[in-house]
Formats: structure tokens, C-alpha cells, sequence
């Protein structure tokens, strides 16, 4: 049915309906809603549907986007966090020593190292069962000429049988003790390199060394770290330390010094070798611990009797006196409170010739004033043999001098008399002391000869 009426209210809309039967009546016209007004539940479903997977896709799209900008940020970290340098490097180069010419430490490994030698000496003793005991040690040395003499501490190959050297390159040598002293600490072995020529080291001078002159050392500390070296600084010269109950005078120094390092080349600025390291203060006299307390023997103490040892197998230039003395002045046979009493002078010896007689009391060498043997000892180091030196002396209550020519021990007579043993002393070295035979011993410094029985 068409209604006009309708259509006119409606703003021309058009409403059908169909009455398959015309008795029927009419159903009642439901209005059109406005929009916005009615909204069917299945658009709604659709829409929330809709809204999760836009909230999805939002997510997604957040999380691959974080992954995005994380994995190119890292990206980007790796790349600028390693920063490569384009600087060329120095070639490492071996220079010449010319002992004028400043080095780096570089440079005055390079230039040495291949002078420097690892020292291995055993020797073998026996025990109270007459079994045999192999025992050994280990040290540095270095090479002082092209066909093979080497420097080394005498107390790294005292009493061994067998003693070899290994140079940088690991080739290894048996060597020969040519000889040394044990007084001063020094040493010296040979090698035969055959054709081979082996690179020396350049002495320096060690008097020219003052407190705060940078050093270096090249060694094998713990007989392990082979070719180490260790670096510091001049912390006093003419250091006198006591070892072994023997006055030394030594270099003191701040670089590393441990054991295996003894015989080692020490060496200034310039390259050249100023000292032999030889001894290291690990305790105190107190027992308290100490560290970067290192010693080495000046070169220019020795420099003399190292050319003595490899000339002559021995040190020809050692002062001897030629006296049999007793440690002290004896007051209760002399009256005097301090020196040295003369026990006995040997027929032809330099004390003979100077006047000096049996119960005569040392009390002054030249200027040193002599209080016991100790104070003999230490002038060992002061003077050598064909030295003139004036002898203060108390005889029978009156003081008198004379004139003595040191004469060398090489001289000295040979003749055995009763003897004792020095008690061991502190060192300083770790325990390295000597305990041989009293006469030997006062041989080896002084020409002279101690007593059975007046130890003190």
C-alpha cells in the first residue's frame, strides 16, 4: 500500500507492506531509527574484534620496531666502541751502545739481551750416611768478550762440579770455572762458541753514577723468569753493607732484585754495565720484612780483578800482610783497649820487613783506625797488593809507626797451622754465609792467619 499521507511526513520516504490476507489487520509501522541510536550486538562484537587486532598489530608492530631500533643501536655501539689506530708502529730496532747516547728502556734490552745468560751449577755432596747428595742453583751472568768470558757471582758457582750457560736464543754451553773470589762476590767462567762470535756487553763506570740516575737489571729471577728485566733508580752509592761478616761497598738500588738475579748486569741510561747485582735485603736486622732493597758491586771495584781472574785464574792484587793475629787487642796481655794483637809474623813476610813483631797491637792503617779484625777485613778493599801504607802499632807500651809494603796474596807462604771456624753470620743474601776454615779464611784477605781457640 502506498500512503501519501506518509510520504509527505516523512520527508518522501516510501514504506511497503504486503497483506497476503486482505481480512487481516494491518501490523502497527514501526519507526526508522535515527542513526546512532540502535547499534545490532553482532557490529558491536565486530568492532571490539577489530579493536584488538589493531591493539595487536599496534603491539607488534611497537615490539619489532623496539627490536628494529634496538639491534641497529647496538649495531651502531659495536661499531664506534672499537676505535682502530692508524698509527704506523716502530720498527724494533737494535742500537749500538757509544756510551754517550741516552736509551729507552727498549732500547737497552735489545741492545743486551743477547749478552745476558742464564747459569745453572750443581754439585754434589754427601750426607752422614756417605750417600750422595746432588744439589743446585741458579743465577745470571754476562758476556764481557766475543770468544766467550762471562762474569758471574762467585757464591752461584762455589763448590760445583758442572756449571752451563744459556744465552737468549736457548743455545746452551758447558762452561769452565776459570776462577774467582769469593771476598768480592765475582766470578768468571768460559765458554768455546767455536766459530760463533758472542756479542759482549760495554763496561761502564760506576763512579759516575748519582742518587736518582734511572737503572736497569737483566736476569733470571727464581732461575724461571729467564731474561727479565727490572727497572728503578740509584737509591745511594758507596752503600757499606755487611756480609757474611765482610764489609762490601755496593750500589743500592729500587729495581727488582730476587733470587736467580745474582750475577745479572746492572746497567745505567747509556746501556753499559755499572754493577754486578749481587745481594738483596729481604729482612731487617729486626727481623721486619723490607722490600726494594737491591745491591750490586760497583764495576769500577772489580773491573781490575776480573782481568786478574781471566789472566791469572785467581785475584793476584789481594793486599797481604803475613801475620798470624789474634780478633782483638788482647788488653789482658797488651793493656791496650783496641786493635789488633800480633800473634806471630811470618819470616820474609811484609810485616816482617816492616819491623812489626810478635805482641805488637795494630792500631791504625793509614788513616783507618783498626779496633779488631774486622777493620783489617775491610781494608782489603781500600788497598792491593804493592800499596805503601804507614803502620800505627803499640810495643811495649810505646806507639810507634813504620812503613809496610803490602805484598799479593799469591805470595803468601802456604804453611798449615791450627785452626777454628768462623761462626755464621747474618747476610742478607738469604742465608748465604761462609763457615770455612779460619786460616783459609784470613789467607784469602789479608794474608794472615787466626789461631785455634781465640774466636771471639
Amino acid at each position: 500500500m502506498y500512503n501519501d499521507n506518509e510520504r509527505n511526513n516523512n520527508n518522501s520516504e516510501y514504506h511497503y507492506s504486503y497483506r497476503p490476507n486482505y481480512d487481516e489487520p494491518l501490523p502497527e509501522v514501526q519507526p526508522v531509527p535515527e542513526p546512532g541510536e540502535h547499534k545490532p550486538r553482532h557490529s558491536r562484537a565486530k568492532r571490539i574484534t577489530a579493536a584488538i587486532l589493531c591493539g595487536a598489530l599496534l603491539v607488534g608492530a611497537s615490539f619489532g620496531a623496539g627490536w628494529f631500533v634496538k639491534d641497529r643501536l647496538l649495531n651502531q655501539k659495536d661499531e664506534t666502541s672499537i676505535m682502530v689506530s692508524q698509527r704506523e708502529l716502530p720498527e724494533v730496532t737494535t742500537v749500538n751502545v757509544d756510551g754517550s747516547t741516552p736509551l729507552s728502556y727498549t732500547e737497552i734490552y735489545n741492545a743486551n739481551v743477547d749478552s745476558c745468560v742464564s747459569i745453572n751449577a750443581s754439585s754434589t755432596s754427601y750426607n752422614f750416611f756417605m750417600q750422595p747428595v746432588e744439589t743446585a742453583s741458579s743465577g745470571s751472568g754476562f758476556i764481557i768478550t766475543e770468544d766467550g768470558y762471562i762474569v758471574t757471582n762467585y757464591h752461584i758457582i762455589s763448590g760445583s762440579n758442572s756449571v752451563s750457560v744459556t744465552l737468549d736464543d736457548g743455545t746452551t754451553y758447558e762452561a769452565k770455572v776459570v776462577g774467582g773470589d769469593e771476598d768480592y762476590d765475582i766470578a768468571v767462567l768460559k765458554v768455546d762458541p767455536g766459530d760463533t762470535k758472542l756479542k759482549p756487553v760495554v763496561l761502564g763506570t760506576s763512579g759516575s753514577l748519582q742518587v736518582g740516575d734511572e737503572i736497569v737489571a737483566i736476569g733470571n729471577p727464581l732461575g724461571e723468569l729467564t731474561f727479565s728485566m727490572s727497572e728503578g733508580i740509584v737509591s745511594c752509592v758507596n752503600r757499606e753493607i755487611n756480609v757474611d761478616g765482610t764489609p762490601f761497598n755496593m750500589i743500592q738500588i729500587t729495581a727488582a732484585i730476587n733470587e736467580g738475579n745474582s750475577g745479572g748486569p746492572l746497567f745505567n741510561i747509556y746501556g753499559e754495565v755499572v754493577g754486578i747485582v749481587s745481594a738483596k735485603y729481604s729482612t731487617s736486622s729486626s727481623g721486619n720484612s723490607v722490600e726494594g732493597l737491591g745491591f750490586a758491586i760497583p764495576m769500577d771495584d772489580v773491573k781490575s780483578m776480573i782481568v786478574d781472574i781471566m789472566e791469572n785464574g785467581q785475584v793476584t792484587t789481594r793486599p797481604y800482610l803475613g801475620i798470624s793475629a789474634w780478633y782483638d787487642s788482647q788488653p789482658q796481655l797488651s793493656g791496650v783497649s783496641a786493635g789488633v794483637y800480633v800473634e806471630s809474623v811470618e819470616a820474609g813476610g811484609p810485616a816482617e820487613k816492616a819491623g812489626l813483631q810478635a805482641g805488637d797491637v795494630i792500631t791504625m792503617i793509614g788513616s783507618s783506625i783498626i779496633s779488631n779484625r774486622d777493620d783489617i777485613n775491610s781494608l782489603s778493599k781500600t788497598y792491593k797488593a804493592g800499596d805503601t801504607v804507614t803502620i800505627t802499632y803499640v810495643r811495649d807500651g810505646q806507639v810507634a809507626t813504620t812503613e809496610l809494603t803490602f805484598g799479593s796474596t799469591t805470595d803468601a807462604s802456604t804453611t798449615s797451622t791450627e785452626t777454628t771456624t768462623q761462626p755464621e753470620t747474618d747476610s742478607g743474601r738469604g742465608g748465604y754465609s761462609y763457615g770455612g776454615d779460619m786460616d783459609e779464611f784470613f789467607e784469602q784477605f789479608f794474608g794472615t792467619s787466626y789461631s785455634s781457640g781465640k774466636a771471639a
